[in-house]
């Protein structure tokens, strides 16, 4: 009983001092009551008694049976939260979570278009009309230059400079960077600013709807969206366009380091996920080619 009295007062802690939504409450009670149900069975009878050890074997049992890295990543979160409480209250003077991390899960690749199912995306007709024309510019950049999706809707009429296919771009960290525009892309918006102009844009953004208005987030998802439907017959979003973008650079390239700079980066490591998604490629490649690799598929028919 005193353990689960002391969980609750954290929560109700939680709830009227912190305030809390009801949403991260029952996060928080769901991860707690983990904490508290292994050390019911432990016999472990006070928080104090908790240890590293003991926190290790739930996070092991949980991870064998199926628990996601994140999920325990927060529980361990919820851990630290509840032992900073009960150090603050004098009820423990040690974190049995300190020094712990949770086990690294599987890092899923990002979906992205091959260079035919880009093209097939780009190089459909486009009719002469307002939102045709700027849904085409937007879809050009986007995969043109790499952008982010924040990049692209706060873009501004100053930060281009198609004379010299350059777009100025300010991306995470404030950090600003240089990206090149390509011809396709210089065509595409050379085509949509005279059209912009005639909505009488309220600001200097560079796509913009019907009433002048920049365009936000939402509205560029829905558009990459219909453009995906329409085109490919499949579900697109502007991120994938960015990995489409560097995945098939690093392919022609083999530069990493310009990628990661191309991309906005701050590490390295971010970008070498694209080294896998490279490899994938080649791995393919090599099963559709190499004469061994036919053979053993064509044995196996």
């Amino acid at each position: 009983m005193q353990l689960e009295a002391t969980l609750d007062a954290y929560l109700d802690q939680l709830r009227s001092v912190r305030q809390l939504s009801a949403h991260s409450l029952d996060a928080y009670r769901r991860d707690l009551g983990k904490l508290l149900a292994f050390c019911q069975r432990e016999g472990i009878d006070g928080w104090g008694a908790l240890q590293g050890r003991h926190l290790r074997q739930l996070i092991a049992e949980l991870h064998r049976h199926g628990q996601a890295s994140r999920s325990l990543a927060r529980l361990l979160s919820s851990v630290r939260g509840f032992y900073r409480f009960l150090n603050d209250e004098g009820l423990c003077e040690h974190d049995p979570a300190s020094g712990l991390s949770a086990p690294k899960g599987e890092r899923r690749l990002p979906r992205l278009l091959d260079t035919d199912r880009a093209m097939q995306l780009l190089d459909g007709g486009v009719e002469d009309d307002f939102i045709a024309r700027r849904d085409q510019a937007l879809l050009e950049l986007f995969y043109s230059s790499g952008l982010r999706l924040s990049e692209l809707v706060g873009l501004d009429l100053d930060q281009l400079d198609l004379a010299a296919g350059l777009v100025r771009v300010t991306g995470k960290g404030n950090k600003a960077r240089e990206l090149p525009v390509g011809r396709k892309a210089r065509e595409a918006l050379q085509a949509w600013l005279p059209l912009r102009a005639l909505a009488g844009p309220q600001d200097g953004a560079v796509f913009v709807g019907r009433q002048g208005r920049r365009l936000g987030q939402r509205a560029v998802q829905l558009r990459v969206r219909e453009a995906g439907v329409r085109e490919l017959g499949q579900h697109l979003h502007p991120h994938m366009l960015r990995h489409s973008f560097a995945s098939h650079l690093l392919e022609s390239s083999q530069d990493l380091r310009a990628v990661q700079e191309l991309l906005g980066h701050a590490d390295i490591g971010t970008t070498q996920i694209y080294t896998h998604l490279d490899f994938q490629h080649l791995a393919k490649v090599y099963d559709q080619a190499h004469p061994r690799a036919k053979r053993k598929q064509d044995s196996e028919t």
